[in-house]
């Protein structure tokens, strides 16, 4: 619930955001939501000639993110298609033989598991799959909502080696040595989608357009007044009276947030969030949210969830060594910590 509160919030930010000019150079704002891919929200906006023209061009947008989305996809089988979940149900069995786009996806997934050390790790679906079933079963019954067994997670996190994901570009084949193992791209694949749709649409021509996947923010080219886009940086605490603690100016830019308001169970009064630390096999308990800015939303989607589970020292280090992106952490008491360089983002 508090995801869909969240995101319906910030989409109501980026239309007050167009508000302000409904019309400019004899273009028209217009704006498309979709509820049919990646299990979220999706909000198009931009300008165009005429209402026809925009959703046409919003209709592509959303055939090229179904078609990611079915890709990615872990819990279901789509007809005359091989998804990540044909790559699960057959691990330590045989290759499986993918589309490219999903090879793509996971050497991406293997470079951010290199840049973050181990914290975003896709290969920790057996893990995570045991977190799933407990939060799905909490908050269905919260009287019996219980705890996994840490023994349950140690076993598991014996089969979630990112070595063990072998990848054949040449014979375009994907397969999992372990037989208990299973991916679980959720840390990175609507942020890689979203990146891969917008270089997408700016090669058909597009320009001037905002998608917001989830939450996964990204910007494609300017306002059709010129100016950057307003987007609304998501407060943890949803009781706050304003529903961001800062706005942030963008063009040709991403903005990720990772947070404990998105998906969470109570047991025992007590709020366990989604993000699993995988040294420790819990959500960690430091930070509410951390929000990434940078120019692929992939990255921003990986890192969002990697410095989440990393010490604020360790975080800023990272986020310092790569050049254009900086990041802001709200920790559970409510305290802000910028990165370097973010500040200017604030800025108009």
């Amino acid at each position: 619930m508090r995801k869909v509160i969240a995101i319906a919030l910030l989409c109501a930010l980026l239309l007050t955001s167009l508000a302000a000019f409904s019309s400019c150079g004899g273009m028209k704002r217009y704006s498309h939501t979709d509820v049919t891919v990646f299990d979220t929200q999706t909000v198009i906006l931009g300008y165009d000639k005429s209402e026809e023209e925009f959703q046409k061009k919003a209709e592509l947008i959303m055939e090229r993110l179904t078609f990611y989305h079915e890709l990615y996809d872990i819990y279901y089988n789509y007809e005359g298609k091989n998804n990540l979940k044909t790559v699960n149900d057959n691990a330590g069995k045989f290759p499986v033989e993918v589309d490219g786009a999903i090879i793509d996806l996971l050497e991406y997934c293997i470079d951010m598991y290199e840049l973050t050390d181990g914290k975003t790790n896709v290969a920790m679906g057996s893990v995570l799959e045991i977190w799933h079933r407990y939060r799905t079963e909490g908050i269905a019954d919260p009287e019996r909502a219980a705890l996994p067994k840490m023994k349950e997670l140690q076993a598991a996190a014996e089969h979630c080696s990112i070595d063990d994901v072998v990848i054949d570009r040449e014979k375009k084949t994907v397969y999992l040595k372990d037989c208990e193992m299973s991916l679980d791209v959720g840390a990175v694949a609507k942020g890689y989608a979203t990146q891969m749709v917008a270089e997408y649409i700016e090669e058909q021509g597009f320009s001037g357009f905002a998608l917001s996947v989830g939450g996964n923010v990204k910007c494609i080219g300017e306002r059709a007044d010129g100016k950057k886009w307003e987007i609304g940086v998501q407060n943890p605490d949803l009781s706050a009276e304003s529903a961001y603690f800062t706005k942030v100016y963008l063009t040709d830019q991403s903005l990720v947030t990772s947070g404990v308001y998105q998906r969470f169970y109570t047991v025992n009064g007590k709020e366990y969030h989604h993000i699993i630390d995988p040294d420790t096999l819990m959500p960690k308990r430091e930070f509410a949210s951390v929000s990434v800015i940078t120019d692929h939303s992939g990255l921003a989607d990986a890192l969002s969830t990697a410095l989440f589970n990393m010490t604020l020292e360790e975080g800023e280090k990272l986020v310092e060594s790569l050049e254009g992106t900086v990041a802001v952490w709200v920790y559970e008491n409510g305290e802000v910590r910028r990165a370097k360089g973010f500040e200017k983002m604030e800025k108009q």
